[in-house]
C-alpha cells in the first residue's frame, strides 16, 4: 500500500470537496457517471458511491456548471456523458483557489507546535 493517498473518512468533509473534485475531473476527460465514480475511486476516494455522486452531477448540470450529451452504448442504454461549461470552469477555478487558501491555514494550525496555539 505504498505511495497510496489517505482517505477520506468525514463525510462532511467529501460533502464539501465532492463537486470540485468532479468538475476537476471532468475538466480532464468527459466522463459518464459510473466512470466518473471509477476515476474517483482510482484517486483515491474509495468509499465514494454512485448514490453519492449521481445527485452531484444533477446539480451541477442544473446550477450550469456542467454540460451532457448522450451517446449510445453497445453494452445497453445510451450514457449521459458531462462536461464542464465556462461557468463550471469559472466556478472550479474559484473553488481551487478557496480550498488552496484553506488548505494553507489547516496545515499551518496543524504545524504550530501545542505551546504557540
Amino acid at each position: 500500500m505504498k505511495d497510496e493517498p489517505p482517505q477520506v473518512r468525514d463525510p462532511q468533509l467529501l460533502k464539501g470537496v465532492l463537486p470540485m473534485l468532479i468538475l476537476a475531473l471532468l475538466d480532464e476527460d468527459e466522463s459518464y457517471g459510473y466512470e466518473l465514480v471509477t476515476r474517483l475511486h482510482e484517486a483515491g476516494l474509495v468509499g465514494v458511491a454512485p448514490g453519492t455522486v449521481y445527485p452531484v452531477l444533477t446539480r451541477l448540470e442544473r446550477e450550469g456548471n456542467l454540460a451532457s450529451r448522450l451517446v449510445a452504448s453497445d453494452a445497453g442504454p445510451a450514457r449521459k456523458y458531462y462536461r464542464p461549461t465556462d461557468t463550471g470552469r469559472t466556478a472550479l477555478t474559484v473553488a481551487g483557489a478557496g480550498w488552496r487558501s484553506l488548505a494553507a491555514v489547516v496545515d499551518h494550525v496543524l504545524a504550530t507546535p501545542e505551546e504557540e496555539r
